[in-house]
């Protein structure tokens, strides 16, 4: 008898899963209070910290932290003296260009959808929601940010849908890149009358107006020729292994 019923039960359990994992209908209620539930959590564990750091042993850290929040605030003004500066003898040229980059710092929900890493969900400022938005992991590019059912949502490098403009190599090659699955990506449309080769590193154009010229996205692993172009296979620096926070450009000039 216990082995029936723990049979109907494990039967049970498999198809509740599966029919979450190939329901969106299902997945949409489920995620919603998760995610509502997960900002909450973020919010209160960020605060905890933050009051156990000021409160108990951290003394040291917190010092350190605050000199580095120094230089990191002395640099911004330096760079904003800078760019003031620029866009003022822009001014005097008669230029309309504007150096005037906006980027944000923006956390990880949680995944958009079971068994799919490449698309997750954001928590992020205002910002306008009928635009596409480059999203950056350190020094390297993560992906970009659509508004989907009313909310921020990261393509991640490897969703296919994650396309963005990139030199390729140091005769800076033009192509498209998109993803093609979590370990690889793909540069196409890659004219070839320019040589790359394998090795090359692929950095953003910025033609795009997502993300600032000169990020990094990866290296070529190979490349082939298709319909009169080159393609390039793409290893990229990051990967979606462990997605927490990240910059959202708003905004490059």
């Amino acid at each position: 008898m216990n082995r029936e019923v723990l049979g109907i039960f494990l039967l049970f359990v498999a198809l509740f899963g599966a029919v979450l994992l190939f329901s969106t209908g299902l997945q949409r209620p489920i995620l919603s209070l998760t995610n509502t539930i997960k900002t909450s959590y973020h919010n209160t564990a960020s605060s905890i910290g933050q009051s156990y750091d000021e409160h108990f042993n951290q003394q040291d850290n917190i010092i350190e932290l605050r000199k580095k929040l120094a230089l990191y605030e002395e640099s911004h003004l330096l760079l904003h003296q800078v760019a003031t500066e620029l866009n003022a003898l822009f001014v005097e040229n008669n230029s309309s260009f504007k150096v005037n980059p906006n980027v944000a710092l923006v956390r990880t929900i949680s995944y958009a959808k079971f068994g799919d890493i490449n698309r997750v969900w954001i928590d992020t400022p205002p910002f306008d929601t009928s635009k596409v938005y480059g999203l950056v992991h350190k020094e390297n590019v993560a992906g970009i940010v659509i508004m989907k059912e009313g909310r921020a949502l990261a393509l991640l490098n490897g969703a296919l849908k994650s396309s963005y403009a990139v030199y390729v190599g140091p005769n800076r090659a033009p192509g498209i890149v998109h993803g093609l699955n979590s370990d690889t990506l793909m540069v196409e449309f890659i004219p070839t009358w320019i040589k790359i080769k394998e090795g090359d590193e692929v950095t953003t154009s910025g033609l795009d107006n997502l993300f600032f010229p000169g990020l990094k996205v990866g290296r070529i692993v190979s490349v082939e020729l298709s319909q009169g172009y080159q393609n390039a296979i793409i290893e990229p620096y990051y990967k979606a292994s462990n997605p927490d926070y990240f910059h959202l450009i708003k905004s490059i000039r």
